[in-house]
């Protein structure tokens, strides 16, 4: 076994829109949108160990352990594959929690994807997507590991390529619950889009959960208006999955660059480019 650990990026995702088409019978909702990658990322290190323990060695020291989505995704996998291999865990955080861009979400994925490598488990993506969306809606996306129109809960996935672009995300240093928007009155519902070849033709790009969330916390309406207000945008500012977090593209790295320098001292800016494809599908080309 390896004496050294193993470095693995895990990156944020924006969703370009978000629609709600419905409620389902087991609490989640249907709905549609496209998933975008970022260039942003949180660094995990995973060192193999042959006595079967899985331990979480350093990072997310704010969450128990036990409800940790990075612990509990190598011990379902340890449980599903009967691997007689454990794992020591470390993680520098980087991508806001709680701000809509699936940090949490992509940690487990990749958790997933590189424990099945490194365990030698040999189980196809589609085995760790079935493995993954038990834990949590957003998880396909990061296994799947590249742009996407989904469907479903988000694990129906078809591959998107989206321009790629210099952004600039916002996080408001507040937190909203998912939960919380989920059963908001402000929360809005689309009708679902027949196929993504339509998409071209919708001029209906917006989030439903936004007026919602906006409700909850005024300062992402804020966040968005001051986004708005710069230059050389491609689009409106939009707000990413359930929020708080919001961002905008431009149509130059100096534009996105001239924002950030201009952003209230009180927030957190993150400027850097969508992108389409994660490392994780080339990580012999990716990992360092």
């Amino acid at each position: 076994m390896p004496n050294t650990p193993e470095i693995w990026l895990a990156p944020a995702k924006i969703n370009l829109f978000l629609h709600i088409n419905s409620k389902r019978e087991d609490g989640y909702h249907n709905l549609q949108t496209i998933f975008q990658l970022v260039d942003f990322y949180d660094e995990l290190r995973f060192l193999v160990r042959e006595d079967g323990a899985i331990k979480r060695i350093n990072g997310n020291e704010d969450i128990n352990t036990e409800q940790d989505l990075i612990v509990r995704a190598a011990k379902l996998l340890q449980q599903k594959s009967n691997t007689s291999l454990g794992v020591d865990i470390s993680i520098n955080k980087n991508i806001p929690m709680g701000g809509g861009l699936g940090g949490g979400s992509s940690d487990a994925a990749t958790t997933l994807v590189a424990l099945n490598h490194l365990w030698k488990l040999g189980l196809s993506q589609e085995q760790l997507i079935e493995i993954g969306i038990k834990l949590g809606a957003d998880i396909p996306i990061f296994i799947y590991g590249r742009s996407a129109w989904a469907d479903g809960i988000g694990e129906i996935l078809s591959p998107v390529d989206p321009p790629e672009n210099n952004i600039l995300i916002i996080h408001i240093n507040k937190h909203t619950s998912t939960k919380e928007i989920f059963s908001h009155k402000a929360l809005t519902m689309s009708p679902m889009i027949g196929k993504i070849s339509d998409f071209s033709e919708i001029e209906n790009t917006h989030n439903d959960t936004q007026a919602a969330a906006i409700e909850n916390i005024g300062e992402i309406g804020d966040a968005l208006n001051y986004l708005d207000s710069c230059n050389n945008l491609i689009s409106k500012a939009k707000m990413s999955g359930t929020g708080s977090c919001v961002f905008a593209q431009f149509k130059s790295e100096k534009d996105a660059l001239a924002a950030y320098k201009k952003m209230p001292d009180m927030w957190l800016g993150i400027a850097t480019k969508t992108i389409n494809t994660s490392p994780i599908l080339n990580w012999a080309v990716a990992k360092r």
